[in-house]
C-alpha cells in the first residue's frame, strides 16, 4: 500500500464506517444467538479498547504499560475484535465480509500512518520498543496505573457510544423481523 493511499484510507475511514455500516445493516438478519454470541465478543474488544486508552496519552508517548506490554496496537486489535462481534451480530457472510475487508483497508492504513508519525516523532525510541529493546523508552512511566479520565481524554466514549448504537440498530432490525414477536405489522 502506497504512503498516499493509506493517507487517504486513514483520513476517511470514519466516513467510510458509516458506509460500510449502513450496508451491513441492510444486510444484517439477526437473531437473538447471534446479538447474544456477538455482543460477548464485542463487548472484549470494547473492554480491550477501553484498557488500552487508559494507559496512552496518545501522540505525546510511546507506552509499554498496560496491554501495550503486550500489544503494539491495543486499540486496533480491540476493534478487530468488535467488527468480529458486530459480524456475529449480523448473522450475514456478506456483512461479515464486508465488515473484514472495511477492518482490514481502514486498519492497515490507520497503523501505517501512525507507525510512521511515531517514527517521526520518536526516533529509534519507537523502533526499540517494537523489538522489546528500548532501553529509554519515550514513555513517562512502563507500569502507570489505568485511569478513566485518559480513556475519556482518548475519546473512547465516543467508541463505545458507536457500538452501544450499531447494537441498539442491530437490536432494532431483529424486533422487526419478528425475533421478539413483534414483525412491524398489523
Amino acid at each position: 500500500m502506497s504512503a498516499r493511499l493509506a493517507e487517504a484510507l486513514a483520513r476517511r475511514r470514519v466516513g467510510s464506517g458509516f458506509v460500510f455500516g449502513a450496508l451491513v445493516l441492510v444486510l444484517a438478519r439477526p437473531t437473538l444467538a447471534s446479538l447474544v454470541a456477538g455482543l460477548s465478543i464485542a463487548a472484549c474488544g470494547e473492554g480491550l479498547r477501553i484498557w488500552a486508552a487508559g494507559h496512552l496519552n496518545k501522540a505525546r508517548e510511546v507506552t509499554s504499560s498496560g496491554p501495550y506490554r503486550w500489544f503494539a496496537h491495543p486499540l486496533y486489535i480491540g476493534s478487530s475484535i468488535m467488527g468480529a462481534g458486530l459480524a456475529v451480530m449480523s448473522a450475514n457472510i456478506v456483512a461479515a465480509v464486508l465488515i473484514a475487508i472495511y477492518l482490514a483497508t481502514a486498519l492497515t492504513a490507520a497503523i501505517r500512518i501512525e507507525e510512521a508519525f511515531l517514527r517521526a516523532k520518536f526516533g529509534d525510541g519507537y523502533d526499540r520498543y517494537r523489538r522489546g529493546t528500548n532501553d529509554q523508552r519515550p514513555t513517562t512511566d512502563d507500569h502507570r496505573r489505568f485511569s478513566i479520565a485518559q480513556a475519556i481524554a482518548n475519546g473512547e466514549h465516543r467508541t463505545v457510544m458507536g457500538v452501544a448504537v450499531a447494537v441498539l440498530l442491530l437490536l432494532l432490525k431483529a424486533t422487526y423481523n419478528g425475533l421478539f414477536g413483534w414483525t412491524g405489522g398489523p
